[in-house]
Parts: structure tokens; sequence; C-alpha cells
């Protein structure tokens, strides 16, 4: 990767407080982020930030807006780009319709008319066929089928563009979506930006694109976010992606069939880069809905949790929970009666140190503040928890199962409760039976993925849980 400029944000930059963002200490400190931040401003920081809108006019106010946006407690509020210089770069091999319903999206946009398009046929049966559906476009081929990646990074070697668009040709994007996404290059260390990708056909007939349309894996959800390894939105997949061309360098790892797209973001913000979701831009995929397609998609995804672990480390473990969460979990469910006492004071254990390691001198500690931060956090870790019993870990759920009653009883009550609170937001939507069936299935063909991605590897890390980074203040 290459290293960001040291350009500070320019005059006008706008970034607001995200929702939830918490002022503390009559306003000397803000709490917030993902995961939770505690930063401490100085007087003339709280002074500049008195509103919940910061507008960069000098070097002082661009320090403080940056530090707001790597803490994620600020987003960026950036005005659309109508005619942005962008490099579409379309990657396709033998979905000759759906190239030809995105290039006519493309055309039909006017924010979209006049860019540029790459398509790159990543060897195709019938390159006729692509070539005849291309016209007008700039038409790269590969003799063989070389992977998404390859041809990605084909169509990024010829762009001369300062930005470019990776837009894979099962998706349609709504008008305005590169106007949108443009806006955010105003940020120098700005590397990539994504929309949400939403479903292409809502009326398509069967649970499991109903089940798809609302839980996809490709739709991030809909509140804008940092995106970076540890936060809420981890990753951005590479269904559509708006990137600042001279950020990316050679691009995509090609050795990569799967997950390539993560590698690249984590690759990018370890480098210093900033990656954002902007869920303002939509883009539909034509996703896959045969059930058997559909269970095949989600085990191949299960498979490269193994390779971003050799490259990436812990930065993939499939739960992250401090161990007085998981102890405030796990006593109860094996130790009954004396197991919730044990937990009650884990948990206020918990709540006394963090009360003391943000406490301000000369002020009494804030218990009952962190008591409820402490709460949250056990709330949100246990339905970590419970997705990882479901999920990545069901294999060593299945073997507790056949021997012990509890564990029986357990792995059952967490099912049920996983299920009904994945589909409560979504209760107009669909049944409760199609949801649980599409979770469940779901997880199972993810979690036999990612079991075999690791046994092929001979590398366990994708499997082992890692501990967050503790609530602190910052300075």
């Amino acid at each position: 990767m290459n290293p960001p400029p040291t350009d500070r944000l320019p005059d006008g930059f706008t970034v607001v407080l995200g929702p939830g963002v918490e002022r503390r200490d009559g306003g000397t400190a803000l709490l917030g982020g993902s995961p939770a931040r505690l930063l401490r401003l100085a007087p003339a920081a709280q002074e500049l930030l008195a509103g919940d809108r910061l507008e960069v006019t000098d070097a002082r106010s661009a320090a403080l807006a940056a530090r707001l946006l790597d803490a994620g407690v600020a987003a960026p509020e950036v005005p659309a780009v109508p005619r942005p210089d962008v490099t579409v770069v379309v990657p396709v091999k033998d979905r000759t319709d759906g190239l030809a319903r995105l290039l006519a999206a493309l055309r039909a946009d006017p924010g979209t008319a006049g860019c540029p398009v790459v398509v790159v046929d990543d060897g195709s049966a019938d390159p006729a066929a692509v070539a005849a559906v291309a016209a007008g476009t700039r038409l790269l081929r590969h003799e063989h089928a070389r992977g998404p990646a390859a041809a990605r990074n084909a169509g990024l070697r010829v762009a001369d563009t300062d930005a470019v668009a990776f837009v894979d040709s099962d998706c349609v994007p709504e008008p305005g979506w590169l106007a949108t996404l443009a806006g955010h290059l105003a940020d120098p260390r700005l590397a990539l930006v994504a929309p949400r990708i939403t479903a292409l056909d809502l009326a398509q007939p069967g649970w499991v694109a109903r089940y798809e349309a609302l839980d996809s894996a490709l739709d991030m959800g809909p509140a804008a976010a940092r995106v970076a390894p540890g936060t809420g939105v981890s990753y951005v997949p590479s269904a559509t992606l708006l990137a600042r061309r001279t950020a990316l360098a050679d691009g995509f790892d090609e050795a990569m069939p799967v997950a390539e797209d993560v590698d690249l973001v984590w690759r990018l913000t370890g480098a210093g880069w900033r990656v954002r979701y902007e869920p303002a831009a939509r883009v539909a995929h034509d996703h896959r809905v045969e059930l058997g397609d559909w269970l095949r998609r989600r085990a191949f995804y299960g498979t490269g949790a193994a390779l971003l672990a050799q490259r990436h480390g812990a930065a993939v473990a499939p739960l992250v929970i401090s161990p007085w969460s998981l102890a405030a979990w796990v006593l109860p469910a094996f130790a009954g009666r004396w197991g919730l006492l044990g937990s009650l004071g884990v948990l206020g254990r918990a709540s006394v140190l963090l009360a003391r390691r943000v406490a301000v001198p000369g002020r009494p500690l804030p218990i009952g503040w962190a008591a409820g931060l402490v709460l949250r956090g056990t709330a949100s870790s246990g339905r970590a928890l419970a997705r990882t019993v479901t999920r990545h870990h069901w294999p060593l759920t299945v073997a507790a199962m056949l021997v012990s009653r509890r564990a029986r009883r357990a792995a059952g009550e967490v099912a049920v409760a996983d299920a009904v609170a994945g589909w409560w937001p979504h209760r107009r939507e669909i049944d409760l039976p199609a949801f649980v069936a599409g979770r469940r299935l779901e997880d199972l063909a993810y979690g036999a993925g990612l079991w075999w991605g690791a046994l092929r590897a001979r590398d366990g890390r994708a499997l082992l849980p890692a501990a967050p980074e503790p609530v602190a203040p910052r300075g």
C-alpha cells in the first residue's frame, strides 16, 4: 500500500457527531464510536465543537475534525459531486445479461454517462457475446479465468483518472450513487468509500429471496460508518467500491479467491488510510436465491477467514469479547444460582474499574454511568456470543450437545433467542419460520466453510476469540 498524504482536511470540510455520541463531564469529553472511546477535549477543542457540527476553517479545526473521524465519533458531511472524474471498472465472466443491464444503467445516469468504462472479461466461455454487449467501452480479456481480484486489477492498471469505481456485473447502481460517493474524496486520506448494497428484485418468489433481501451478507446496514477491523463495520464488499487510485498501489491480492475485499480494506486502514461506508448511495445486487447456490456461496465466504488470519492475525477473530463479559455469561449458564451471584460480582467489579479509569480528578466516581456502559457492553457481547455458538463454532456446540443435557438445553435457548432477536426488526416483512430457517441454514453453511478453510490451511487462528481494546480516555 502507498502511504496516505500528510495534507490536512480542506477548509469547508464538515463533520457531524454521530448518533448516540454522548457528551460527558460538562462537554469536556465525548463517548462514542465503535469500539467505544472516551475522548477528552482540550478547552480550545471544546470551543470549536460547541455544537454537533464542525466546519474546518484552519489547521486547528482540521486537526480536531480528523481526530473525530478517526475515533469514529463523527462522520463527514460532504456535498455530492455531479460530474466526478472517475473510471468505472467492471469485471465479468459469462454474465452478459447482467453486464448489459449494468451498462444501460450507467449510461442512463447523468453522473456516470460520461465516465470512461473498462470491462474486463475474465475468461468468459463466449468472448464474442461479451464483446458485443461491451461495445463502446474499453474491453480487456483474460484468456483463462484469473479471478475477480485479477480482473479488477487489470482495469485499475489502465485507468488514468484520479478515482476508480469497481462495479460487479450483477449490480445496478441507483441514480446519483457515484456523485454521493465522490464527495468523500475531498478527504485527502480517504482511500475507499462503499455504498449500501440492496436487493435488486424484491418481488422474487421464495423464502430464500425474502430472507436475503433483509439480511444479506453484502448489506452493511442503514448507518454511515468508519470502516476498520474491530469496528461495527469491519469491511465493505467489493460488489461496488469507489477508490482513490493512488492509494491502491497494486490493488487487490490476486492470490485470494475470496475475502480479497476484506484484505484490501484492512491493508489500507493499516497503512493509515480512511475507509468509509456511505449508505446514502445505494447499489442493487442480483442476489443468489436458489437454495443450493445460496448455501454454497455462504460456505465459500467462510473459507476466506483462514486466508485473512494468515495475513491479519486476530483481526479476523469470530468473537471479540472481554474476559469479564465472558465470565458474566458463562457463570450463570454452568453454575446456576451461585453462578448468577458470581456474574453480578464480575459486573460490579468491572463497573468500578471502568469508573476509576475514566474519572476526572476532583469529581465523584461515575459509578452509575460506568455500570450502564458495562451492562450495554455485556448485552452486546451476549449477542455476539450467541452468534458464534450457532455460527462460527457450531461444530463445537454440536459436540457439547451430544454429551451434555445442559448443553443441549442452553444451545436450544441460544438458537431461539438469536433467531428471534434477528427477526424482530423485520417482523412486518418476513414470517418467523422463514427467518429462522434462513438464519440457521446460513450459519451452518458459513461455519462449515470456516472450519473447512481452517483445516485446509492448517491454521486455527480464524477460530480463536480475541479481547477488545478497553474503553479508555484519549487526549
